[in-house]
Order: structure tokens, then sequence, then C-alpha cells
């Protein structure tokens, strides 16, 4: 369909609560996907990416008809071409088991993976919720043991000690089996039917369907209701009480507080058995940062052969606004060296230097001239030092007629400048990249 001509287009404008991410602050996201990613590489998890796109059934099985999710916040639609219904996905861990269990990666035994990407839901925008956000998360997949779920736990102790963040807490559940929760649920229900007129709209409504969630309400109201309510832990058997109790060893024995939350039931129904969260203070009502647990029965409900889960997932924007509000010192993301080039003529010279120097790892901005040619040095020097480079590289007809590329150091104003040679950058970079 075309737009209707105009004699002035209006700007066009993004989605509201899809937002564009720009200098300087993308240097902060990529400080903070470095530090994903080394963080990975230290506990042994892969990358897997997977589309942004994927059948709604997949979410509609995976996560449960009855979660908010499903019922209020997806962006679905159905395929103009064929009739597929699709979903841009509205969180990560659904779309990993499925392409676990699509291309058989379980065969050989476990695998632990990671991924990043944009997730989608439909909910009204506010600090910390957006309708495109970004989320890193861990899928430990066919590892059935409890050593499992403390050690994915424990990673995120990791992210926020390189992060630099100190203000976050462990909080702790288990949902037990099945059966169990079977129990539990009819206690529940039993429970909000003798008192169903202190229930709000949303409590009767899951009040048959899914009495699990109403324990997460967030209404006032109904919190003396819920702190009432029967509790699941009560209901735990022998073997989800051992699974629950092998956690808090591992945990009591790294040293890493937490607090046990009976009313802790996470957003998704495939959870069993333990569930986490890490909590803060600092973000007002959007306080749970990071969240997981274990799901033992998702391969089988997606179509897999049984096999055991467990992971985490976080918000990316969640936690760089805790990077922020915590004051936390990002490095800045500089070049080594600014080109400053005083004549039209060096341009050939600098850029093959600049070339050279790239190769060898070091990051070398280049001064663009306009068309009435590179401008003074003045301007590009005060330009150099504003890039944050520690060096300059000025490539002035003196120099480049002995051969030579003049070195300033920019962030140390007793050090002296010096000369390199313009055919032998790669002997010299090293220079640029020492601390």
């Amino acid at each position: 369909m075309s737009e209707p001509k105009s004699a002035a287009a209006a700007p066009l404008r993004a989605v509201k609560g899809m937002n564009d991410l720009r200098p300087p602050e993308s240097a902060r996201w990529e400080w903070f996907d470095a530090v994903v990613g080394a963080l990975m590489r230290r506990y042994g998890y892969q990358l897997v990416r997977t589309p942004i796109v994927e059948p709604t059934a997949l979410f509609v099985r995976g996560l449960g008809e009855v979660t908010d999710i499903v019922e209020k916040e997806m962006y679905s639609f159905v395929d103009a071409m064929n009739g597929d219904h699709l979903t841009l996905r509205p969180e990560g861990t659904a779309g990993v088991v499925r392409a676990a269990i699509e291309h058989s990666m379980l065969y050989d035994g476990g695998k632990r993976l990671w991924y990043a990407g944009p997730m989608f839901r439909h909910e009204r925008p506010q600090r910390g919720r957006y309708r495109q956000f970004h989320q890193v998360g861990v899928e430990a997949l066919g590892f059935g043991g409890p050593d499992v779920d403390a050690e994915v736990i424990l990673m995120v102790r990791a992210l926020w000690r390189d992060l630099g963040l100190d203000d976050v807490r462990l909080e702790l559940n288990s949902l037990g089996q099945p059966d169990e929760r079977r129990a539990h649920r009819a206690a529940l229900i039993a429970h909000f039917e003798a008192h169903a007129g202190l229930l709000d709209d949303d409590a009767r409504r899951r009040l048959h369907s899914n009495p699990l969630r109403i324990l997460d309400t967030k209404n006032p109201a109904m919190q003396p209701l819920v702190e009432a309510a029967p509790r699941l832990m009560d209901y735990l058997g022998e073997a989800s009480l051992k699974h629950f109790d092998a956690v808090r060893r591992v945990l009591d024995a790294v040293g890493q507080p937490y607090r046990i939350n009976p009313r802790l039931v996470r957003g998704m129904d495939y959870y069993n058995l333990t569930v986490f969260e890490w909590v803060t203070d600092r973000l007002g009502a959007q306080g749970t940062v990071c969240g997981g647990g274990r799901y033992d029965g998702l391969v089988e409900l997606i179509g897999g052969k049984p096999a055991p889960g467990v992971g985490w997932g976080l918000g990316v924007e969640r936690v760089l606004d805790l990077v922020r509000e915590s004051g936390v010192e990002v490095p800045p993301s500089a070049p080594d060296a600014f080109v400053v080039i005083p004549d039209a003529a060096a341009v050939a010279a600098a850029t093959s230097v600049a070339e050279a120097l790239r190769a060898a790892g070091v990051a070398v901005l280049l001064h663009a001239a306009g068309r009435e040619g590179p401008g003074s040095m003045k301007s590009q020097f005060r330009k150099a030092d504003a890039s944050g480079a520690r060096f300059a590289l000025v490539f002035g007809a003196e120099e480049l007629s002995r051969g030579e590329v003049a070195v300033k150091p920019l962030r140390d104003p007793a050090a002296p400048q010096t000369t390199r040679p313009l055919d032998a950058a790669e002997r010299w970079a090293h220079e640029l990249l020492a601390p």
C-alpha cells in the first residue's frame, strides 16, 4: 500500500516502545556484550541463535495458554502468503528448546547453550519494560542434577561481579513436580473459593485455570489473602525436597546468601523444582533483574524426547539501568589513535598507514575532510581530543618528506612527541596498544 503524496512528508518515527540505540549509549551495550561473552566462555556455554519469528503454537504450548504473555502480550499474526500462524518471540527458552529438538542436539549428551537478542511483548512501555526489549539467557539441556541448578545461579552471581554490581539479592523456591503441584492446586482453589469476595477480576479469571499465578499478584489489596494461602513447600515429596536441599548446599558451600520465597512462582507454566530470581531495590517496582529455574517437562511438551533443562534470562535494558543507577564506570569506546591530516596530499599515505595499523589490531579513527579540504590543524586536534584517542598521528609535509609520521600522546602532556617510519607500521603498532 502506497502512502498518500503530500507537499512535505511528515518525518517517520519509531514504533512506540521500540527504541533506537545510539552512540554514546551503544558503547555501554558493547561493553555489556563483551562481559557476557567472556562469562559464557569461562563456563563453557555455546552460543545459539534462533529466529525472531516462530510458530505461534510454540509459545501457546510451551508457555501456557493462560499466562499473561500468551493471553495479552504476544505480537501474533497470520502469514498472508500461506496462512501460517506466527509470533514475534516474547522470550528465548521455547525457541532454544525447539531448535535443540529440531536439530537433534541432545543425541550425544547434554548441551550448555546461551542466547542473546531482541524479544517482543505488547505491553505499556515504561522504564525497564519496552515492546521490543533484549534478553540474554542460558539453557542447560539434558542435565537433571541439582549441581547444574546451582551452576546457572552462580553464573549470574559472576555476571554481577563482572559488571561491578553488588546490590542484587537471590530469592529461591521449589515448585516440586506436577503431582505435588496438583495437590497444592486443589488446596489453593479451596482457599480462594472460601474467600471469593476478596478476589479481583484477574484472580477470579485464573482461579480454575491457573491458581498458582494468583500468588504472583501485584494487587496490594490481595496480599493478606495470598499470604494466608497454602504453601507449595508443604506439599513437596521427599525427592523434590532432596533436590532443593542439594541446590542450597552448593550455594551455602560457596557463600552465596539467599532468601527462600515461598510465593516465587515465575511467569511461565513450564517450570518445576528449582526457581529463582535476582532482585534489587534500586529500580523501584521493576525489582527483578534476572529469573529462571528448572523446566524438565518442556522438551517433551514441545515435541521432543523427554529431557531435563534449567536456565535463566535477564532483560538487558533493565540490567543496564541498574549499572547506571549503581554508578558503575563503563570503559569508554575510544580509538587508540586519531589521524590528523594537515593537507589533502597526505590522505593516501595516512590511509595506507591507518590500514596497516588496523590490520595489527589498532583502532584508528581517520579525520574525514570536507569538500573544502581537511580543515585546520587546531580543529582536527580538538576532534582528536574529543574522540578519546590516546595518540594523534600527524602526517605533516615535513614528516612525510622523511618517510615518517609524528606520534603525539594526547593523554599524557609530559610524554614527548616522536616519529615512526611510514613503511613499518606493523612493527610499531604495539606501542599504540601498550597501557
